[in-house]
């Protein structure tokens, strides 16, 4: 074989993949299936978000070969405003929405480079502080800039949504399950940041599910200390495969401690 021929084949050969067989296969169908793969994100509460949280959803994101991304609200956490006891030592309002719109970009910017459909979110309690405190000072809705103005962000801004016949909600009025069984509808919904889990209920002629898929907010932050004597924060998000497949998937905290070695 001539130098040239041996040249072409090997660039010809090594891109050549073995042909996948068995469960390999099946696992490659399943996920180049083409349905929705939905990423969830949970609440953010920026800028109190856990840095390692986007690379996690990115991740999360490649793993399980999603083309849809989706976030369940609280993206930022206006503290400030909170209707709640806030911190006399903690950030103005002008310092926390420039830190939050700083923090909130990192997403934008992250989630622009892997996926080319338009964002959702739904809007969650603490996103529309600013609005409640408008409405409860009579302003009028006109002299109010949306969330896209604000801060800085392209996204589709709802109340709620439904995709493949899963509603998406933040989730206000108690857990995932409670709203699927009242609504019979499968349900996914944030807001709860102790509760991840995915629950199906069946019956003659339905299939149902409720799901609640966390949250990224760091709970060392001085806007979480209204819960430091709750139940551990879930830090994780939700995938959601063609309306059909719900999966909760929880991020890894730290290296697991060794097992104290046994002296004899």
């Amino acid at each position: 074989m001539s130098w040239v021929l041996f040249h072409y084949a090997y660039h010809f050969l090594k891109d050549v993949r073995p042909r996948l067989k068995g469960k390999k296969l099946k696992a490659f169908q399943h996920l180049t299936k083409k349905e929705r793969r939905l990423l969830i994100c949970g609440d953010l509460h920026c800028p109190f978000d856990l840095d390692s949280y986007l690379p996690f959803l990115l991740e999360t994101y490649e793993k399980w070969n999603c083309n849809q991304i989706l976030m369940i609200g609280d993206a930022i956490d206006n503290h400030y405003s909170s209707f709640h006891q806030t911190d006399a030592d903690g950030y103005g309002g002008g310092q926390e929405l420039d830190r939050a719109i700083k923090r909130l970009s990192r997403y934008r910017d992250a989630f622009a480079k892997i996926c080319d459909k338009k964002i959702d979110i739904c809007i969650g309690n603490h996103d529309r502080l600013i609005m409640r405190r408008a409405f409860d000072s009579d302003i009028p809705a006109r002299w109010i800039k949306s969330y896209n103005e604000v801060l800085g962000t392209d996204w589709n801004w709802v109340d709620r949504i439904v995709y493949d016949g899963v509603q998406y909600v933040h989730g206000e009025g108690g857990t995932a399950r409670t709203k699927a069984k009242n609504d019979m509808q499968s349900t996914v919904q944030g807001h709860i940041h102790t509760q991840f889990y995915t629950e199906y209920m069946v019956g003659r002629n339905f299939a149902i599910f409720g799901m609640q898929v966390g949250c990224g907010v760091d709970a060392s932050t001085y806007a979480a200390a209204y819960a430091k004597n709750f139940k551990k924060q879930a830090i994780g998000c939700g995938v959601v495969l063609g309306g059909h497949t719900a999966i909760n998937v929880l991020m890894p905290l730290g290296k697991p401690k060794p097992k104290p070695t046994t002296v004899l």
